[in-house]
């Protein structure tokens, strides 16, 4: 089964052609950081008219990629939730639009399952079941996941996700929007230690599991930092502040993956998500992991940013099961993950 796959949740447009048999055939991808940039954060009406510009030039491309045409095609994947509900329903149309055309079921896919799934893509992949860290600029949550479909939810934020404290503190210190993985290059000049901020709800509370997140007060905790140096810190002592803050959020999402696993007593641990590609937080997870006798699963960095090629394979899998969606628009802004059925 043949798939295309498209992807508008917020501010990447994308198109991927998927193939059961013969695995990714091609992908494209449009980013629509400069486009926001000057306002510090996503506009939803900017992003959403950015989409209606650039998705079919870039199915078109997807297509050329992989050699296919339209007649090729035996399925349409979109993402249809969560996300920016404008942006959403730019790609719903379209894909089902596309899929009434050519005569072909379509499926709508709930996009941090496509975060989940994208190590699939990979060579090397993990077996159900396994320990899922998704860990992005929206969302910080770990999963149990049995199978398509079969998502058990460990423990989440309560508050900041890991790459919004990431962009914010980023923010704090100067740096351009978005700002997390320009904050992750400068901590790579500071000094260990010389900034120690706390670990946030790593103490396990009344024998729980312990397994939330929390981390607005790091960056409060920045900002306290700051206000004490008094004068505006230099390029040196910025990178020291980087380094310190990458180092709490990296040690804490290190411990809850851990007790993840200790809890759920498995050895395979998936990382999806924009921060998973935080080459710190790499090297911590695979030393601890594999001391246990475990492995870490990654998708390549390309795929762990919003893309379509994730949405795709899910999307197959989903078909290849026989589901199938209305003619109807179907789009929603919040979609909790544990609504999904298992295939």
């Amino acid at each position: 089964m043949r798939i295309l796959g498209i992807e508008t949740s917020c501010d990447e447009t994308a198109a991927a052609i998927y193939d059961s048999d013969a695995g990714l055939l091609g992908h494209a991808l449009h980013s629509q950081v400069a486009l926001h940039a000057d306002y510090g954060g996503v506009v939803p009406e900017l992003a959403s008219r950015d989409h209606i510009r650039k998705l079919l030039p870039l199915v078109r491309e997807a297509l050329a990629l992989a050699d296919s045409k339209p007649e090729h095609i035996d399925g349409v994947a979109y993402t249809a939730g969560p996300g920016l509900i404008g942006a959403l329903l730019v790609g719903a149309c379209v894909a089902r639009s596309l899929a009434y055309a050519w005569d072909v079921p379509a499926v709508g896919v709930h996009h941090l399952e496509g975060h989940l799934l994208a190590p699939m893509l990979e060579a090397e992949r993990p077996g159900f079941p396994f320990v899922a860290l998704l860990v992005s600029g929206g969302h910080t949550q770990l999963m149990r996941v049995d199978g398509v479909g079969a998502y058990s939810m460990l423990g989440e934020t309560v508050d900041d996700a890991a790459g919004e404290a990431f962009d914010k503190t980023a923010k704090l210190l100067g740096l351009p929007y978005p700002g997390g993985a320009a904050l992750a290059k400068m901590a790579e000049a500071g000094r260990p230690d010389v900034f120690r901020f706390p670990r946030p709800m790593t103490r396990r509370e009344n024998n729980g599991p312990g397994l939330d997140f929390s981390f607005s007060g790091l960056k409060t905790a920045v900002v306290v930092a700051l206000k004490k140096l008094g004068a505006e810190p230099d390029a040196g002592m910025r990178a020291d502040l980087a380094r310190g803050f990458e180092d709490a959020v990296v040690d804490t999402l290190v411990i809850k993956a851990v007790r993840a696993l200790e809890e759920t007593g498995l050895n395979e641990l998936v990382v999806a998500g924009g921060v998973g590609a935080n080459s710190r937080l790499r090297a911590m997870l695979a030393e601890r992991v594999r001391a246990r006798g475990g492995e870490v699963y990654y998708p390549r960095p390309e795929f762990c940013t919003d893309n379509a090629a994730m949405i795709a394979y899910a999307g197959c899998q989903r078909l290849l099961a026989g589901e199938r969606t209305s003619l109807e628009i179907d789009a929603v802004a919040r979609w909790p993950l544990d609504e999904l059925l298992a295939v």
